[in-house]
């Protein structure tokens, strides 16, 4: 008997992988919120199955997701990641990537981790949304809004309300399985 999943990530064997082990699993730790907010920006426009196939890429081009790092890249590094056809070469995401990665800094700064600011947001605890077809799933919330905007004003570029709630789908912080998938009461 094959296990019940959400349509979109139909049946490519990354895809599952992601859907089963990862997508919608509460996160919390700071450095796997930055992987996932990096490889949203990156994502804008794009699917993310193109993402996801170049995910591994990213990890050794943006040294395994190391804020610290990526908030002091010089210009010879972002000269090299623009000819890195391992990932998206967009010059405005690579230049995001490190700005985003400063003002990640400055959140943790301000409210001791990421996780923190961002969590505080739903008061720690993911939405847990009742959703039974795909096409219930909303691309963004006023929730993403606010997130976005919040973002936006403290500097971060990509982080449009539609960024914002694909990354709050990938961290768990709303739970947007379909009711009969069989995630859907696992996260």
């Amino acid at each position: 008997m094959t296990k019940q999943r959400c349509s979109w990530c139909g049946d490519d064997p990354l895809y599952i992988a992601y859907h089963d082990h990862e997508w919608g699993l509460p996160v919390r730790d700071d450095r796997t919120l930055f992987e996932f907010l990096l490889l949203e920006t990156f994502q804008a426009g794009l699917s993310w199955i193109t993402i996801l196939r170049k995910r591994e890429n990213f990890r050794k081009a943006f040294d395994d997701f190391d804020y610290q790092k990526i908030a002091n890249y010089s210009e010879e590094k972002i000269a090299s990641l623009l000819q890195d056809a391992g990932i998206i070469r967009n010059k405005l995401k690579v230049n995001s990537a490190v700005t985003n990665a400063q003002n990640f800094i400055k959140i943790q700064k301000e409210f001791g981790s990421f996780s923190n600011y961002i969590w505080g947001f739903i008061d720690g605890k993911p939405i847990k949304n009742v959703l039974k077809t795909l096409a219930e799933c909303p691309a963004n919330t006023p929730l993403s809004d606010k997130i976005s905007k919040d973002l936006k004003k403290r500097g971060f570029k990509f982080v449009g309300s539609t960024v914002i709630y694909a990354h709050m789908q990938a961290t768990g912080m709303v739970n947007d399985h379909l009711v009969d998938c069989f995630r859907y009461n696992e996260v």
